[in-house]
């Protein structure tokens, strides 16, 4: 799943990992992201900007991996101070080869 406010940079995401073979879904925001949560059990991963309208994408993590605690999780962000995270984290704008490798990282591991 990837969810972001921006729906260029939410399409362009989704579109490239569907291009390496990945089934994608979409959300706009972290309200959007947990209902689909709820309805896609077999979900692995979800790659979340951290900063958006409706919640963070680190409360969205924080509350989508006590849902299901085996998601993998990216988060992405071009303003987010630095600061101690439980997540992968990718820096807006980020070559889409890092963020291929940032997925098979986390899904191997």
């Amino acid at each position: 799943m990837i969810v972001d406010d921006d729906p260029e940079v939410r399409i362009i995401v989704a579109e490239f990992l569907q291009d390496f073979g990945h089934q994608v879904i979409q959300a706009s925001g972290g309200t959007e992201a947990l209902d689909l949560l709820g309805r896609t059990p077999d979900l692995r991963m979800m790659i979340t900007d951290i900063r958006m309208p409706d919640m963070s994408g680190i409360e969205l993590a924080n509350l989508a991996t006590r849902r299901q605690s085996d998601l993998k999780v990216i988060l992405i962000s071009g303003y987010f101070v630095s600061q101690p995270v439980a997540w992968r984290f990718l820096r807006k704008p980020f070559r889409m080869r890092d963020l291929e490798a940032a997925v098979r990282a986390e899904l191997n591991a």
